[in-house]
């Protein structure tokens, strides 16, 4: 007979709110519905539930247990978020790598989170086996789509080898579920730690901005799944039991995406501005019988154009500009649909659940117009940077977490990002913002994409310098012809001393420009002209 507290145990795990509940509810509720569809293979709520089970399984025989880190190094698929599922009900932590990572990075990641197990699949095999030279203790290898072969697993033979079940385990809600590494385009990644509250509050953020309320839609997945903003866009799904459709990750192609979308009556899409701009100019998308119902962006600053050109491609699809961190799981400001050419430039209002301050240097509050750093408190704020008291102290100094975002607020409380602290020039004592200046560079006829850093001076200290990717095949664009087009645009000082044109920027995983990359091959190494 059991015992007391194990009755007891049974009914308190039930009451636990995290997807790993969520996919249970599911899987008895609506056992046939679609929780995933990729490449046109469906996998219904049962079958996720069933699958990760036993992966659970798997992974406890070989010694996976409560508070473990485990990589996940994939691609696109299912199988990702069968592991993450299985990883959790163990009580261990996913830890998603990028893929597009060098193995040094890798290495990095895996010994800094000290993570003994990793899933990855074919196409990487290669990465993994250079990491492992660097970090023998990676010593569980699990392959998605092979079989086992020398101490590699194959992850399918793992799902049905039998054996005993994992003891169920009590997760409350501010167990650690995921660590999801800063992008690093600054200095040395951190792992942001997120737990399963934080998951649910950004759910509950998702389902209110995008409006899911009809109980059908059919989500989108074209963010890399080592992206907390892939993460964060299944958890609403997950929550509330809508289909997911992940799209293969290659070579980005409009034309195929909306094949897609018209295919599989796609409801909700996220796509970074870059994207959308390719999207609206696609020739195949006018006369498309599309289901879409909510259009939202993110990640990198959008130009005025690429917004007006989704409002006239789209008329009758919402748009909704998300803006936040990993650190914040990650939404912090929406830009509600009804406001989003009214408030152009703006990010949106901070979200209901969260307390948000503006503050200069010495923590105070700043008023409305001025610019300053936006702060945070609420129940989507990470836990910690792991293993790394020195930086957790000094991003939560004074009680808040330090965003590094500068911003200022209007008078109806929207939030309007000015620049990365960290990406401030400061040249002859005047303080430049680099997304002010590139906000006024998106607006030129010849500009197709623009990014400014700061190139020490002699004199100034620090100019800035604009690096652009244009728009047509013509000649060069000139820093004095530049200068002519700013010159009732911008203040003299702000105006770039140099212009280099590229092909184009380069970005990472999430689509934010690499400013790191661009400072090394164009800012103190630089000559100024």
């Amino acid at each position: 007979m059991p015992s007391r507290s194990e009755l007891l145990a049974q009914p308190l795990q039930s009451r636990r709110n995290h997807w790993n509940n969520w996919v249970a509810t599911h899987a008895e509720m609506k056992p046939d519905h679609a929780a995933f569809r990729f490449l046109g293979q469906n996998t219904s709520w049962r079958q996720l539930h069933d699958r990760s089970e036993a992966l659970a399984g798997a992974l406890s025989r070989r010694g996976v247990a409560f508070g473990d880190r485990v990589l996940l190094l994939t691609l696109n698929r299912t199988e990702f978020f069968e592991a993450v599922l299985a990883i959790n009900a163990l009580g261990a932590i996913a830890v998603p790598v990028n893929f597009r990572l060098t193995p040094p990075e890798v290495a990095f990641i895996a010994r800094d989170s000290g993570a003994r197990a990793v899933f990855t699949e074919p196409a990487l095999a290669p990465l993994i086996a250079a990491v492992r030279q660097e970090v023998p203790e990676l010593s569980l290898v699990v392959n998605m789509g092979a079989v086992t072969e020398g101490d590699v697993l194959g992850y399918e033979e793992l799902l049905v080898e039998g054996g005993p079940a994992y003891n169920p385990v009590d997760l409350p809600e501010d167990t650690a579920s995921l660590i999801l590494y800063t992008s690093g385009t600054t200095g040395t990644p951190k792992g942001a730690v997120l737990s399963h509250s934080n998951m649910v509050g950004q759910a509950i953020t998702c389902i209110r901005a995008m409006r899911y309320d009809r109980g059908d839609d059919i989500g989108f997945l074209a963010s890399p799944v080592f992206h907390v903003a892939a993460l964060g866009s299944v958890a609403p799904m997950l929550m509330l039991g809508g289909t997911t459709v992940i799209h293969p990750l290659k070579a980005f192609h409009p034309t195929e995406m909306l094949d897609v979308w018209e295919q599989e009556r796609v409801t909700s899409v996220f796509l970074v501005p870059v994207q959308w701009q390719a999207v609206c100019a696609d020739p195949t998308v006018e006369g498309r019988d599309l289901a879409l119902r909510v259009i939202s962006w993110g990640a990198a600053p959008a130009s005025d154009t690429v917004l007006r050109s989704m409002a006239d491609t789209f008329p009758h699809a919402l748009i909704v500009a998300v803006f936040g961190q990993t650190e914040m799981s990650p939404i912090t400001c929406v830009l509600d649909g009804d406001d989003a050419i009214r408030k152009l430039g703006s990010v949106g209002k901070p979200i209901p659940t969260i307390h948000t301050r503006i503050v200069d240097d010495e923590m105070n509050d700043v008023e409305p117009g001025t610019v300053g750093e936006i702060v945070y408190r609420g129940p989507t704020m990470m836990q910690e940077y792991w293993q790394n008291p020195t930086a957790t102290a000094e991003a939560f100094a004074g009680g808040w977490f330090h965003s590094g975002d500068l911003v200022r607020q209007d008078e109806e409380g929207f939030v309007y990002v000015v620049d990365r602290k960290k990406d401030m020039i400061i040249s002859g004592g005047e303080n430049i913002y680099c997304a002010e200046v590139e906000n006024v560079l998106f607006a030129h006829p010849r500009i197709r994409e623009a990014a400014v850093v700061g190139r020490p001076d002699p004199k100034w200290t620090e100019v800035p310098v604009a690096i652009v990717a244009l728009a047509d095949d013509g000649d060069d664009l000139s820093a004095d012809q530049l200068t002519a087009w700013l010159d009732d645009k911008l203040a003299r000082y702000k105006h770039p001393k140099d212009v280099v044109v590229v092909e184009a920027l380069p970005r990472n995983a999430s689509g934010k420009v690499v400013k790191g990359e661009l400072r090394k091959m164009h800012g103190a190494n630089s000559v100024v002209v």
